[in-house]
């Protein structure tokens, strides 16, 4: 489980003294520990991958507003984080990758149009769950309706 292999790497980095580490696996935690409270039942690997995505996310947006003010160090600082939390979710599938499913998804559905967007949308989510974020799947998408017509 998920939980698990974050508190065994959690000791390590403890004993190595590495803080960054150490500050972001305790956030994972305290995220994953919270999502369990709040739907009442343990975490699922589903689970904890969105919940990573949404630490992703947040730091993304954080490092471009300390970046736009001049605060390259926080900026690192929550990049940093990022590779750290990455490190726990699956492999990421490419931008082509994206695309073809992307293409299939459009292909099965018959949308030609922005107005089928919310449709695609919904079947490539759940078929790509886990392995793409919403935002990569949305601008591909959205590229490939605007190609169809």
């Amino acid at each position: 489980m998920i939980k698990e292999k974050i508190r065994k790497d959690l000791t390590a980095a403890m004993k190595e003294k590495q803080e960054l580490k150490v500050s972001t696996l305790r956030m994972m935690l305290a995220e994953l520990v919270n999502k369990e409270k709040e739907k009442g039942d343990p975490i699922t690997e589903d689970t904890a991958v969105k919940v990573f995505f949404s630490m992703v996310k947040k730091r993304e947006d954080a490092a471009a507003q300390f970046e736009a003010v001049g605060r390259k160090d926080t900026a690192d600082k929550e990049r940093e984080e990022i590779v750290i939390i990455k490190a726990y979710m699956p492999a990421q599938l490419s931008d082509d990758e994206i695309r073809a499913e992307a293409r299939e998804v459009i292909a099965q559905t018959g949308v030609t149009d922005m107005k089928g967007l919310g449709k695609v949308m919904g079947i490539l989510s759940k078929k790509l769950s886990g392995k793409a974020s919403g935002g990569d799947m949305s601008r591909i998408v959205k590229e490939e309706l605007e190609k169809a017509h």
